[in-house]
């Protein structure tokens, strides 16, 4: 038996490296369990980020290596080709690399003296009177170890794995969708300033394509289906969308990979004796856009002060760390319900009605609305203050005519 640190961080991601960072500038006695060989490969995120969101965790502005394009809007398409643009008069997002953008945090997080071990698979957690009392990890040899730790904090990615045996609910297996993600070059007529977003059941049922252009001329393309082969969505998409084929019929795949994203929202209890759960593994990310690095890197902030509360408490009871959940629950549980209730509702209005919604957007020139959005994270809160705008309001009542005729 090993008794290694005050605190085990089960994942070298972004959620897991930022916990340890924080936890290690608190001066907190931490160690990371990454079960592969090196932080950030392989790949499973686009890597779009907002800014202001970067800018609130402290990450921003990012080292120039790790960032490929920044953006100062996007188009919305139409399966039949409507558009709907929004352009803002500086950069709102930023396209990272995420391999570089993980490693930026991890090695902020070993500067301030946080211990990574690697290609150490952590299989299970030790648990004793119902509490988390450490780990057992298995190393690249196949030889485990049992580590002794007072807290765990669980940053495994949506696999759930660990989380499961604590007992807790896992998140909605039945608002995950599947995606591809892939880098192409060679393709034509790109505005390099804005991201574009392909709706429609017919290509991405569920969520949504994308494409963000990077400087160096190639370009990340992807989509997530609830339904279906993502990748056969991702040939429909290439070779048969009106805007997205213009663009994309000449490209070449240079790299592709899968992932699986989840869109319940946060689950209902994410901490234990001993144990919290942050990023992927809570289900922390956006249901209106399966971003979860700046929610899930939210949480880990918030878990670490919780935990270094602990820690001076001597307290790791579900009791004491039921802090972290209500600390959550305050800063997002308004922002994901309402991105919940809109990511249902696109989920069930026909292509037919997006096609009407889109050019209807344009035709009332929602665009000088939607300009005026300061955050681009906490969407419920953005949507509030739009509602002062009559043209919002106006959207509001046609969107919801959408929605009711579809689901009579």
């Amino acid at each position: 038996m090993n008794s290694l640190s005050d605190v085990v961080v089960v994942g070298g991601g972004p959620c897991g490296s930022f916990s340890a960072l924080k936890l290690a500038r608190f001066g907190v006695d931490v160690s990371a369990f990454e079960e592969h060989g090196e932080i950030g490969v392989p790949s499973h995120c686009a890597g779009h980020l907002s800014i202001n969101g970067l800018r609130r965790l402290g990450l921003y502005p990012l080292p120039a290596e790790i960032v490929e394009n920044k953006f100062y809007g996007a188009i919305f398409h139409s399966p039949k080709g409507n558009k709907f643009s929004v352009r803002f008069s500086s950069p709102v997002t930023c396209a990272v690399n995420r391999v570089l953008f993980d490693k930026y945090i991890a090695r902020m997080a070993e500067d301030a003296g946080a211990c990574y071990l690697f290609n150490s698979r952590v299989q299970s957690l030790i648990i004793e009177n119902s509490h988390v009392k450490g780990v057992v990890v298995r190393d690249k040899n196949g030889t485990e170890k049992r580590f002794l730790t007072n807290i765990v904090i669980d940053a495994e990615g949506i696999s759930s794995r660990i989380l499961r045996e604590t007992g807790l609910s896992t998140l909605n297996r039945r608002m995950l969708v599947n995606a591809v993600e892939a880098e192409v070059e060679n393709a034509r007529n790109l505005d390099p300033e804005v991201v574009e977003v392909f709706l429609g059941k017919a290509y991405a049922p569920g969520l949504y394509a994308w494409l963000i252009p990077k400087l160096d001329g190639r370009a990340k393309v992807g989509l997530a289906a609830k339904t279906g082969n993502p990748k056969e969505f991702l040939q429909r998409l290439v070779f048969k969308h009106p805007a997205a084929s213009q663009k994309l019929r000449t490209a070449k795949i240079r790299s592709i990979y899968f992932h699986s994203i989840t869109l319940g929202g946060p689950i209902s209890k994410s901490y234990w004796n001993g144990f919290l759960a942050v990023g992927d593994a809570a289900s922390q990310v956006k249901p209106s856009t399966g971003g979860g690095v700046i929610f899930g890197m939210t949480c880990a902030d918030i878990a670490a002060k919780v935990v270094h509360e602990a820690l001076q408490r001597n307290d790791f009871s579900s009791e004491f760390l039921s802090l972290y959940q209500q600390k959550c629950n305050e800063k997002l549980s308004f922002d994901t319900s309402f991105m919940l209730r809109i990511r249902k509702m696109l989920n069930s209005v026909p292509d037919d009605k997006i096609d009407n919604g889109i050019a209807f957007c344009t035709k009332l020139g929602l665009d000088k609305v939607i300009d005026k959005v300061e955050d681009l994270d906490f969407q419920g809160m953005s949507f509030l203050r739009l509602l002062r705008n009559p043209k919002m309001v106006t959207a509001l009542f046609y969107f919801l005519f959408l929605y009711l005729s579809a689901n009579p």
